[in-house]
């Protein structure tokens, strides 16, 4: 299989990526590392992240040929793309609509997650070619506002990034999206005590609450 298609596959069949966005880098690490362990399959490690490239080029090597799709996020210009792509990043992702990235992924064959909130800038998006579109942000509309906006745009691959828990993540396969984007509900599932098993809990409880809500 071409290697696009396989990681899209691998995001599609998981039905959610992990959006890791942490203040710094061995802590992002050490969290990946914990999901994984708890069955994610494909997780974005956000650029805010100091050193977020290095975490990439090392989970990305690690857990690569294990078939784990290791993407970027808040990738906002050309030589960001290039760069993580170079690291070994399998998916790219950004908050809003970014010919630039789309175009250098597309070069190198990576499926990118372009964001977007709008019906104009949700159309736009699939039109500069993005594989998947992020509804971002979420948290102001919601569930309501994603059943919405797929009303009349059902043949998109629309995928919420932010306010998606274990209580209402039915809600929103409900109302009609491809998949969801998850983070602090799992990689702040450590901070209460520093026990990153609690992270390796979360992550499969949420994985099997995905996998219900797509039955």
């Amino acid at each position: 299989m071409y290697k696009k298609l396989r990681t899209l596959q691998t995001i599609d069949e998981s039905g959610a990526v992990l959006i890791v966005r942490l203040e710094n880098a061995e802590v992002a690490e050490r969290v990946a590392e914990a999901a994984i362990e708890g069955g994610f399959r494909a997780l974005e490690i956000t650029l805010s992240i100091p050193g977020a490239v290095d975490v990439i080029r090392r989970l990305s090597a690690k857990h690569g040929s294990a078939g784990v799709a290791v993407g970027a996020g808040t990738v906002l210009d050309e030589h960001s793309a290039y760069e993580c792509i170079r690291a070994g990043a399998q998916f790219l992702v950004s908050p809003q609509l970014n010919p630039a990235m789309i175009r250098t992924a597309n070069r190198y064959q990576i499926p990118t997650i372009s964001g977007a909130y709008t019906p104009t800038e949700l159309v736009e998006s699939a039109e500069a070619g993005a594989d998947i579109l992020k509804l971002f942000p979420t948290e102001a509309g919601g569930v309501a506002y994603a059943k919405s906006v797929l009303a009349p745009l059902a043949h998109l691959p629309i995928m919420p990034a932010g306010g998606v828990t274990l209580d209402n993540v039915g809600e929103w396969f409900a109302a009609g999206v491809a998949g969801v984007g998850v983070g602090s509900y799992v990689t702040k599932a450590w901070q209460p005590d520093g026990d990153f098993s609690r992270v390796t809990e979360a992550a499969k409880e949420f994985l099997s609450a995905v996998a219900e809500a797509r039955q």
